[in-house]
């Protein structure tokens, strides 16, 4: 099929790359000009495992334009994948979303169109994308759109760093709309992941328990808030196990020892029962916050919801508590951060356990030393003014330390030869906010050890 994409962040460039990857013909359009240049000369804007290789090998199915003549026309499905970032309220900020439909009203034929939402958008936003595209079709065409397209939901589930899995091997597909035509062409189009009857990329095979993923169809409503579910979900899973890590730190239980075991129970599941410092990227804190508004809006309270994002900021704070205990008194003193970006394998910075923190030791006095194997750049790029050290290597951020956090759970910090840069801090005090270091192992070698949660 022709494939247009809006947007290529995490989001539109993984959907389009994979698409390109199984033989349809894609579109990305982006309205940053540097990025579309970079991408024209090969290169990612995002960092992601394996993208660049998928870019390469997808290349000839691939092009990329600022311009929406260049994509809108004769597409068969045209995916909306613009950010929605929070506003004050709480509620998404949808001038993207409403750019883009009004775009492709104007551009597009009238050939018949399936118009996606893959942006998490607020439930309702179906209807009016709808709305705008028929609008702006009207206006520009001067003629009714009439049954010319149809809009449809089919919410992405991506996790940054495996994002590509999860596109090519996902848990489920999702797809909603009220005109059974969409519903059928988005079947086509996505029937090789369906029916996994692609082949695989070399550096990125199909896993062995893989066999025929679930469709879950059904109307743009469900479809809409399946997504907002499914993250609050994951979230309160976060929150929950960090909750009884607080306990668990009063009681003298072993926080990983309770995760594993209520996780193996089957009703439960093990995964998002890690004990650290919360969740942060662009899903969690922004999906949790709009379901919240949405609810309001309908005179519904969620406080199960809202005591999950209560709890996930309190995580944070407690990295400053933990460190006054420890220190007493941190004006003046020397504290580094290890890991910037919200989780490993990106560089995304978008509510980052790191940047609240470093920003509290701040306003306390600290000199603050920060380092991240992948998202310096980016962090430098997006926080100039925050008055922090950047060091190039992760042992820099050790010398003259009062004290270390493990924000970031990067593999690369796990492998630093802990033995041998003890002697380089001024006192050799680890926070493990992610309860993946070696206790044993870091005691032995003389430094003092303690979790976020015990």
């Amino acid at each position: 099929m022709n494939v247009c994409t809006i947007g290529t962040g995490y989001v539109g460039l993984t959907t389009g790359a994979c698409l390109a990857f199984m033989g349809h013909q894609v579109t990305c359009i982006d309205s940053d000009e540097k990025k579309v240049a970079m991408l024209k000369a090969g290169q990612s804007p995002i960092y992601e495992p394996n993208l660049p290789e998928l870019l390469e090998e997808a290349a000839a199915n691939l092009r990329f334009s600022t311009d929406y003549a260049e994509g809108i026309p004769d597409a068969d499905v045209i995916f909306i994948a613009v950010g929605t970032p929070p506003t004050p309220s709480g509620s998404p900020d949808l001038r993207y979303l409403c750019s883009a439909a009004q775009g492709i009203g104007q551009h597009y034929d009238g050939v018949y169109t399936v118009v996606v939402n893959k942006s998490t958008v607020p439930i309702g936003s179906g209807n009016w994308v709808g709305s705008l595209v028929r609008e702006s079709y009207e206006q520009h065409h001067g003629r009714k759109a009439e049954n010319r397209f149809s809009v449809a939901s089919n919410p992405e589930f991506l996790r940054e760093g495996t994002a590509l899995h999860d596109t090519l091997y996902p848990d489920r597909v999702v797809i909603g709309s009220d005109d059974q035509r969409s519903l059928e062409t988005l079947y086509s189009l996505y029937r090789p992941v369906l029916d996994q009857t692609f082949a695989a990329p070399t550096y990125l095979p199909r896993p062995e328990d893989v066999g025929a993923v679930p469709l879950i169809s059904t109307d743009l409503a469900s479809a809409e808030l399946i997504k907002y579910a499914a993250n609050a979900f994951l979230a309160l899973k976060i929150s929950y196990i960090n909750e009884i890590g607080m306990l668990a730190e009063k009681v003298g239980a072993d926080i990983a020892q309770v995760a594993k075991g209520i996780g193996l129970d089957a009703r439960i599941g093990t995964r998002f029962l890690q004990a650290g410092l919360g969740w942060g990227g662009s899903c969690f804190g922004k999906d949790t916050a709009a379901l919240v508004a949405t609810a309001q809006e309908y005179g519904i309270s969620t406080p199960i919801v809202e005591a999950a994002r209560e709890i996930n900021k309190r995580q944070r704070e407690r990295v400053v508590e933990k460190l006054l205990g420890e220190l007493k008194i941190l004006k003046g003193r020397t504290i580094g951060l290890l890991g910037l970006a919200f989780k490993p394998n990106t560089d995304d910075l978008r509510e980052a356990p790191a940047i609240d923190i470093a920003k509290k030791l701040l306003e306390r006095g600290c000199k603050v030393k920060v380092h991240d194997p992948v998202a310096m750049e980016r962090f430098q790029h997006e926080y100039p003014d925050l008055s922090v050290v950047c060091c190039k290597e992760a042992s820099e951020v050790l010398d003259d330390a009062d004290a270390l956090v493990l924000v970031t759970e990067w593999q690369h910090y796990r492998e630093l030869p802990w033995e041998d840069l003890v002697s380089r801090m001024r006192s050799p005090i680890i926070l493990d906010g992610r309860h993946v270091l070696d206790r044993a192992r870091l005691t032995r070698f003389g430094y003092k050890y303690f979790g976020i949660a015990g």
